[in-house]
């Protein structure tokens, strides 16, 4: 039996039955964990804005600080020294721009080559002056440190240099130098400036405060690529004052010039030249030798370096020996007609001698002075009361400084005793047994030129009270001058100081160097007085220190220098010639 197509192909009954559907339930909320991490997301956040909150209102300093640290510039702004100049403007100091190269090491050595390109290192130090491997050994020592200097002051020509070798960790620092025009002449004066501009010597130290100024600031805020984003302050420099000195620089090179050879010429240790205007007690000149060169520091040592003139004090010899007749004359005890017997040139004092170069028998007051007796103004000392000697002493300035306090200034030594011996006495009035500077013995003879005015001696002009007074008898100035000017002419100790032209009033003197225990055979030889005699305008005091050879007299060695120096000073300031005055008189 044939089966039909249809019931071939019908598909087989399945005994399986149909899959049901399952239900999925909703996630549910579980509430304290929830509520758990809302604490913990509420905590952090709390405390989050109580660190906020701590930061920025209880304690701000330190993130200002730091930010501060990161942003915040302060830039000094140097002022310039003030210019030293003498009294027609002619500059003796000024400050001129360089500037000083330093290194960051801690910079250097976090390059990766650091010191690797060798050659331009070498080429640095070159440049500088400096040894390579110690240059190089001195970077390397201070690897921690972010600031050394290499070299100070270095000119413009050299810091360009420096900046086209392009090193990584060199930088340059702008500031100034201090330069001499007038070299050695007037260094022992003007002083001189350390590495860091600060006055060592003289003028530059006396008044450094006036001629430094005072230092700008200028505080500023940068972005990480080094612009200027904010000026937050600016504090203006004061630049230093100019300072105008009484000296002539044409007289300090005379002085000075002549003083130099001297001591050239006779061997001598030292010498000292000073130059007063007998009307005002301006310092129109002084100068010493040997001198130093301020714009070189590798000449600066300190036995160059004083200023003799103020800081050497010495027994004065015959120099004291017109104020002995200026206070004898004062005092009453001899006038111009007395007349001293002088002996055969020696007087027995106890058991010492005083004694005479040469023998002038029985002389008057002016040839006491002339010849420059010891004996004749020992017996007008001991004819007066001490006090009166010691007060004129003290009247014209010994025993004192001068007020200009420049550094190293002494006051010598006036003596103060309660006894005196006769012979002491004596010894007193020709300049022994006291010692005074030079310039304390220009400015007793200016104080004499000026018949009896006392002025004090000044090196800046300025607008002070009048402080002269009156420290003795005009009249009698006038007749010590006159006795004076017969010391220059011949027959006196002093006529290698005379000035052709003018009448000088001048007085020689020699003095043995005190050593200890008496004595020694070393010599000071000095030349004073002032010129011209018949209206004193300059005071000028020599002094030669040690001369060597048999000649070492005051008269010719100090003598000469005296008159070559006065004799320009008189002409540059253009004083009249006084020499027909004296013939008419």
């Amino acid at each position: 039996m044939k089966l039909s197509k249809k019931s071939k192909s019908a598909p087989k009954p399945t005994s399986k039955p149909a899959k049901e559907a399952v239900a999925v339930e909703p996630p549910q909320l579980i509430r304290w964990r929830f509520y758990l991490v809302l604490l913990f997301v509420f905590a952090i956040f709390a405390a989050l804005v109580a660190r906020i909150g701590y930061l920025q209102i209880i304690e701000p300093d330190n993130l200002i600080k730091q930010g501060d640290m990161r942003s915040i510039r302060a830039q000094t702004l140097y002022s310039a020294r003030g210019i030293i100049s003498d009294r027609n403007g002619e500059p003796l100091a000024v400050s001129v721009p360089v500037e000083a190269v330093w290194a960051d090491p801690a910079t250097i050595f976090k390059q990766d080559e650091g010191l690797g390109d060798i050659d331009r290192w070498h080429a640095l130090a070159d440049v500088l002056g400096l040894d390579r491997q110690e240059m190089i050994a001195k970077i390397k020592k201070n690897k921690s440190r972010r600031f050394i200097y290499l070299q100070r002051q270095v000119s413009p020509a050299m810091a360009n240099y420096i900046r086209e070798l392009k090193l990584a960790g060199i930088g340059l620092k702008q500031e100034s130098r201090r330069y001499y025009p007038a070299g050695e002449v007037s260094a022992h004066l003007v002083g001189v400036t350390g590495i860091d501009g600060n006055g060592l010597e003289g003028v530059e130290r006396t008044f450094n405060s006036e001629l430094a100024g005072e230092s700008g600031k200028r505080v500023i805020r940068k972005d990480r690529y080094g612009r200027v984003v904010e000026n937050i302050s600016l504090q203006e420099r004061e630049e230093g004052k100019a300072l105008v000195l009484t000296v002539d620089q044409r007289l300090q090179a005379i002085a000075y010039r002549a003083i130099k050879q001297a001591v050239a010429d006779y061997r001598a240790t030292s010498g000292s030249a000073v130059v007063l205007d007998v009307k005002t007690g301006a310092v129109l000149a002084m100068v010493n030798a040997p001198s130093y060169n301020p714009n070189n520091r590798a000449d600066l040592q300190s036995a160059k370096m004083r200023n003799r003139v103020i800081t050497d004090a010495f027994e004065p010899g015959s120099t004291v020996k017109p104020f002995v007749v200026l206070a004898a004359l004062q005092d009453g005890v001899a006038n111009k007609d007395t007349v001293i017997d002088t002996g055969n040139g020696i007087m027995q004092i106890g058991g010492s001698r005083v004694r005479d170069t040469s023998k002038v028998g029985k002389a008057d007051l002016t040839t006491i002075l002339k010849k420059s007796s010891n004996i004749g103004v020992a017996k007008l000392a001991l004819k007066m009361p001490l006090d009166d000697l010691l007060s004129m002493y003290s009247a014209v300035g010994f025993g004192q400084t001068s007020g200009m306090s420049l550094i190293g200034e002494t006051e010598g030594i006036f003596p103060n005793r309660r006894r005196w011996s006769q012979f002491e006495i004596a010894t007193l009035a020709f300049g022994y047994g006291l010692t005074i500077t030079p310039l304390q013995l220009a400015h007793a003879y200016a104080t004499l030129g000026n018949y009896g005015k006392y002025q004090p001696v000044h090196l800046i002009e300025s607008n002070q009270q009048d402080l002269s007074r009156q420290v003795f008898d005009e009249k009698y100035a006038r007749m010590v001058l006159a006795m004076l000017e017969t010391v220059t002419q011949k027959g006196g100790t002093a006529t290698k100081a005379a000035v052709p032209g003018y009448r000088v009033a001048a007085k020689t003197g020699t003095s043995r160097k005190a050593i200890a225990g008496g004595y020694g055979d070393e010599y000071f030889a000095y030349t004073a007085g002032v010129a011209p005699a018949s209206d004193p305008r300059v005071a000028l005091v020599v002094v030669v220190n040690e001369p060597q050879g048999d000649n070492y007299y005051g008269g010719s060695v100090a003598g000469p220098v005296f008159a070559e120096i006065m004799k320009g000073t008189l002409q540059i300031l253009n004083i009249a010639p006084d020499e027909n005055k004296f013939k008419q008189e």
